[in-house]
């Protein structure tokens, strides 16, 4: 392996082709980390206010701190998770070797957020005649935004176990009356919350794939210009 440092012509220290590297992409990994929080954080504002606006969640009135009715510790939550979510979906894919099957651009992306956000504003604002068929149609169009913009076995298992994970962290929050649900029919919450995680955990990870592989091809370009 070569030398991690070399001397330069006037006697001071380089760093190497590997340290470099090493030091390139940790720094990458924390822009694209506090990128995904950002997106998270404004996500988790506006999709909040439609649920706060159309009475599905109610939040007790001496933790409202914010002009879009959103608790504060909602956004930083949400955020965080989907730095994470955004993190481990490309770090999945190489663990596997399934390439994404479908091009990646970010127009697509910007295509499956706003998917996303009508699924979430459907669950709010679109009247069903039932809970029964609302959760129906919201796994309908979750699922489609799965075939659309993913398609791949290691994102759908990863949206399905962390939307499980999701509904029974909500669970315990509603049960410890941190916030509530306004008519509940799946225990505490609405039976169409998992829809709502598991299409937001495909669209966070659709935007951390396209930021990693944004990444791979500036690093591979700087490597090729050494």
């Amino acid at each position: 392996m070569a030398e991690a440092t070399r001397l330069s012509s006037n006697g001071t220290a380089q760093r190497g082709p590997y340290i470099s590297v090493i030091t390139n992409r940790t720094t990458n990994l924390l822009i694209r980390g506090t990128m995904l929080f950002g997106v998270g954080v404004f996500l988790a504002l506006v999709l909040n206010l439609l649920q706060v606006q159309r009475n599905v969640t109610l939040f007790p009135p001496d933790v409202i701190s914010s002009i879009f009715s959103s608790a504060w510790w909602v956004p930083p939550c949400c955020g965080t998770a989907s730095a994470l979510i955004g993190l481990l979906y490309p770090c999945i894919d190489r663990r596997l070797g399934e390439p994404h099957k479908l091009k990646r651009e970010w127009s697509s992306v910007m295509r499956c957020v706003a998917v996303f956000v009508g699924i979430n504003h459907a669950s709010a604002k679109v009247d069903f005649a039932n809970n029964v068929q609302l959760s129906l149609t919201l796994a309908a169009l979750s699922v489609g935004l799965w075939w659309t913009f993913d398609r791949s076995r290691s994102g759908f298992g990863l949206g399905v176990a962390i939307a499980l994970l999701a509904t029974l962290a909500t669970q315990l929050l509603v049960y410890n009356g941190v916030f509530q649900y306004t008519s509940p029919d799946f225990l505490y919450i609405r039976s169409w919350l998992p829809c709502i995680f598991f299409a937001g955990v495909i669209t966070m990870g659709n935007i951390g794939r396209q930021l990693a592989l944004y990444e791979c091809k500036v690093v591979q370009e700087k490597i090729h210009q050494d």
